[in-house]
C-alpha cells in the first residue's frame, strides 16, 4: 500500500515509534509494519508487556512523548484543521506536543468543509463505529470524551498528514 511506503520514507531505521489503536493504521498495514518488522523500537508492544500496576507512571511517561507518534484523525477542515476524538486522550497529548514528530495517515474521505461538519462527522459517523469497534475488542462501550483541534502546528515539520485516497479508517 502506498501509506507503508510513504511511511518507510518518513522514518529512520530504528526510530522509536509510538501509536495508537487506530483502524486507519491497522488496515493500511501500518501497524503490522511498525510492531512486527523489527525496522522501527516500538513502544506499543513494549507498553502492552509492562504491568500496569506496578509501572503506570513509567507507561504514561513513555507514552506521553515518543519521538514519533503515529495516528489518524477522524476529520480534517477544507483550511486545513484536524479533528481527533478520543475516550481517553492518550493519543491527544502526543499530538498537541509530547512528540517529536507526528505522522498521520488519513483517508481522503474524512475531508470535510468546516469544523461544525468535523464535529458532526465525529458524533454521527466515527463514533458509533468505534463504540461497536470497542464493544467487540475490549467488551466496552466508546465515548467522545476529548476533542483535539489542531488549526496549526508552530514547529515547521513537526506534523505530516498523509492522505489516501481510499476509505480508510472512521
Amino acid at each position: 500500500m502506498q501509506s507503508t511506503v510513504t511511511l518507510s520514507r518518513a522514518l529512520s531505521y530504528g526510530s522509536e515509534v509510538h501509536h495508537g489503536a487506530s483502524q486507519s493504521l491497522d488496515v493500511s498495514g501500518i501497524t503490522e509494519e511498525i510492531d512486527e518488522s523489527g525496522r522501527y523500537d516500538s513502544l506499543r508492544p513494549r507498553i502492552f508487556s509492562m504491568d500496569r500496576q506496578t509501572r503506570a507512571d513509567e507507561i504514561r511517561r513513555m507514552s506521553s512523548a515518543p519521538e514519533v507518534m503515529l495516528g489518524s484523525v477522524h476529520a480534517v477542515t477544507e483550511t486545513g484543521s484536524l479533528l481527533a476524538a478520543s475516550m481517553g486522550g492518550s493519543q491527544l497529548g502526543p499530538y498537541v506536543s509530547g512528540a517529536g514528530r507526528v505522522i498521520l495517515v488519513v483517508g481522503t474521505q474524512k475531508i470535510v468543509s468546516d469544523l461544525d461538519e468535523g464535529l458532526r462527522r465525529i458524533e454521527e459517523y466515527s463514533f458509533p463505529l468505534e463504540d461497536a469497534r470497542a464493544q467487540a475488542a475490549y467488551g466496552i462501550h466508546s465515548a467522545v470524551n476529548k476533542v483535539l483541534i489542531i488549526n496549526r502546528e508552530i514547529t515547521p515539520g513537526r506534523i505530516t498528514v498523509v492522505f489516501v485516497d481510499e476509505v480508510l479508517g472512521f
